[in-house]
């Protein structure tokens, strides 16, 4: 276990309002970085994104860093901007 997840587990022990946000939280934060990633490979700029979805730069930004209640269609629409698909798993 790394030093981080040690971190976190004992914060999540002593503090219940940390313990209860931090797992939403963070599959929040992995995605926006996970679309991030992908329009990195891709090799577009925010801008560059932006104007294939016929949005402003704002938005990618806001997409990407607050990735929180994000729609299953703008999440398809920004793969399918980028020559990607959405994959859905249940676990």
């Amino acid at each position: 276990m790394s030093d981080v997840q040690r971190y976190i587990q004992k914060r999540k022990s002593r503090d219940k309002a940390f313990a209860k946000g931090f797992d939403s939280g963070y599959e929040q934060f992995k995605i926006g970085v996970m679309l991030k990633m992908a329009r990195e490979e891709a090799g577009l700029t925010q801008e560059e994104l932006a104007s294939k979805l016929n949005t402003k730069k704002s938005a990618i930004s806001r997409i990407e860093n607050h990735a929180e209640d994000i729609k299953l269609s703008t999440l398809e629409k920004f793969a399918n901007a980028l020559g990607k698909q959405i994959e859905i798993k249940v676990a």
